[in-house]
């Protein structure tokens, strides 16, 4: 297998990683990326564009190259980078991909991001206690999820290693286990809710 293209990642740089299929990629995808850099103090945030997620319906999904494209032209920030080197590795898990950059980029101080609604289905996912292991994570608060992602599974289980919110600059320096809930301005804008209006669209243009 050849060797994934990777934006640019010397080490000592902290990471935010932001994965999700960006169909369509929009401003709440943006405002997260700049939330996560200013809180967190991070270098850089890498969009993970994935193939596809496994908790979700693929069917009717864009080709992977036309959203990379898509999420190209909503990032125009030097410190946001666009990446679909999953597909390129053959993860189908989010914990594919993060063992495989912790590997690949022992050096980097890497963060992964995720919204409260995932938080709230965290204990869904394959590995999420490995994940948990591997890499200090930010959870990005977002309308009507703050109580269910508080209260869920997961953050119960991981709540002996939530840090405070005034801590969120050190997060990249913390050893996993280690996780923060950024609370602040939220976007209620969603994908799902997007392809619903276009689809809503399209079909009253037809009659």
């Amino acid at each position: 297998m050849a060797v994934p293209s990777l934006p640019l990642h010397p080490p000592g740089l902290r990471i935010g990683l932001y994965g999700g299929s960006f169909n369509p990629p929009h401003a709440g995808h943006l405002h997260v990326g700049l939330l996560a850099l200013k809180r967190l103090r991070l270098d850089r945030i890498w969009w993970l564009v994935t193939p596809g997620n496994p908790l979700k319906e693929l069917g009717g999904l864009p080709p992977l190259a036309e959203r990379m494209a898509a999420a190209r032209a909503l990032a125009r920030h030097p410190r946001l980078a666009v990446t679909g080197f999953e597909a390129e590795i053959g993860a189908r898990y989010t914990l594919d991909s993060l063992e495989y950059l912790a590997g690949r980029a022992p050096g980097v101080r890497f963060v992964w991001i995720m919204g409260a609604d995932n938080l709230a289905q965290f204990d869904r996912w394959r590995g999420w206690r490995r994940i948990a292991q591997l890499m200090p994570f930010a959870v990005i608060d977002r309308p009507g999820w703050t109580l269910r992602a508080a209260r869920s599974r997961a953050a119960l289980a991981l709540a002996r290693f939530r840090i405070d919110e005034t801590d969120a600059p050190v997060l990249a320096e913390r050893a996993p286990p280690a996780w923060v809930f950024l609370h602040g301005p939220r976007s209620a804008l969603s994908s799902t809710v997007l392809r619903q209006q276009r689809r809503a669209n399209f079909d009253g243009s037809q009659h």
